[in-house]
């Protein structure tokens, strides 16, 4: 029997380029109109990632300079305004491995009050140093995100149930902890430069322009990567706009924070507030986590498909239970920050609002609260998103029941934005 191929198909088959290929769209080149067609497409499509967020800070800011012109732009109120979103912003960072599970976790502001009432009765009743303290009161929180991810991974204990029983438990163990009505004090020199003393000047322009240099130099080293073994790549141009957005945003707060914010012509009070590095770097680590990782892309295939992803060969519950252990090993950190703030642990640490407004943040910043969908900086933006609202609401002198409505349409209009994007996504097949 003849098996001879006609040339005709022959030149078809050796002739056949990426372009007939399923993945022909990770190898095809973009132009700058292209690259901005195409996200004007996935917006329409439903992906619309930071956006909300990003323009909800800019029309914030625009609506309390008009409204406080002499105030809300003043370098003392942005100092302010930093170091107020510091702890919203780190348990919101937590909080987002766990949404991105399609988890809650309710118990991660009262674990964040519990670790700094360790740290405080460490320091001040059992003299011990501060190191000693942060590292125990952040093991107090791996081992409660343990057991919350152990209840909920292996014994299949529903999330909402298992994290509502450790938020009224833990308020319990705090209050036992300090005493009812009590408050711990915190003196620690260290401890509380956190929130209340600033970098050096020279300091905090040397680490702005290392951040600007290192955030170029990692975008255009993967751009150069991509180009090179022939994958889709945003053009140069894009890239080159991306970073220069990126190191004016951190050269300007520089600046501004830098300014002499002192009360007095007596004193100088100027530069940044030692938390904000601390933001910085955890930030940095987290997104490097989720997005240059196994185990970040581990978790977002078990929240995007839990049975795919085991049958895929990933650990499910192992990744339940990290994302726990995750979420409450940062609550500690910004329990921590909180009392820098305050100088002392009361025993309504962690309560209150504060899950909610880390919630808020997560989802405000992008986060979805179905799953699979959020990054790191989700949290940097819907905490400062929160942090105007309470800022700018409070320099307006506006009744604490309008800021909690305010608050709460906000979050209501993030999650309305989030479920119409998932339909839109779902209708378009994404």
């Amino acid at each position: 029997m003849s098996t001879d191929i006609p040339d005709d198909l022959t030149k078809g088959a050796k002739t056949m380029t990426l372009a007939d290929a399923d993945f022909a769209t990770d190898r095809r080149e973009h132009d700058m109109a292209s690259a901005l067609l195409d996200y004007w497409h996935r917006i329409k499509a439903g992906e619309l990632g930071a956006l909300p967020a990003v323009l909800g800070l800019v029309s914030l800011v625009v609506l309390f300079t008009v409204l406080k012109p002499g105030t809300f732009l003043s370098t003392g109120n942005m100092a302010n305004l930093s170091v107020q979103a510091m702890p919203i912003t780190i348990l919101a960072m937590g909080l987002v491995f766990v949404l991105l599970l399609g988890e809650i976790d309710l118990a991660a502001g009262v674990a964040s009050g519990l670790c700094a009432a360790v740290l405080a009765k460490l320091i001040t009743d059992a003299g011990q140093p501060w190191y000693t303290a942060v590292l125990s009161g952040i093991a107090i929180g791996i081992v409660i995100g343990t057991a919350i991810g152990w209840l909920v991974s292996v014994l299949r204990i529903p999330s909402f149930v298992v994290t509502l029983a450790f938020f009224l438990g833990l308020q319990g163990v705090t209050l036992r902890l300090i005493g009812e009505g009590g408050t711990v004090p915190v003196r620690d020199d260290v401890i509380v430069a956190l929130s209340n003393k600033n970098m050096p000047i020279w300091l905090g322009w040397a680490l702005a322009g290392v951040c600007a240099a290192g955030y170029t130099a990692a975008q255009l080293l993967r751009w150069r990567r991509q180009r090179v073994r022939h994958l889709h790549s945003k053009p140069v141009e894009f890239v080159i706009a991306q970073c220069a957005v990126v190191a004016a945003a951190l050269l300007i707060s520089t600046y501004v924070l830098s300014l002499d914010r002192a009360p007095s012509p007596l004193i100088t009070l100027g530069g940044i507030p030692w938390g904000v590095p601390l933001v910085g770097a955890l930030l940095i680590v987290c997104t490097f986590v989720l997005g240059r990782t196994a185990y970040g892309r581990h978790i977002y295939a078990v929240g995007g498909n839990a049975e795919a992803a085991r049958r895929a060969g990933i650990n499910v519950t192992r990744i339940r239970i990290s994302v726990f252990m995750i979420a409450s090993g940062l609550a500690a950190v910004s329990g921590i920050v909180a009392a820098s703030r305050l100088n002392s642990v009361a025993t309504s640490a962690g309560g209150g609002n504060t899950l909610l407004y880390a919630v808020g943040a997560a989802v405000i910043g992008g986060t979805s609260l179905f799953g699979g969908r959020g990054k790191a900086r989700d949290a940097v933006l819907g905490g400062l998103v929160i942090a105007l609202i309470d800022n700018g609401l409070g320099l307006l002198g506006t009744s604490a029941y309008l800021s909690y409505l305010i608050t709460g349409l906000v979050l209501l209009l993030a999650a309305s934005i989030d479920a119409l994007a998932r339909r839109r996504r779902s209708s378009t097949g994404r």
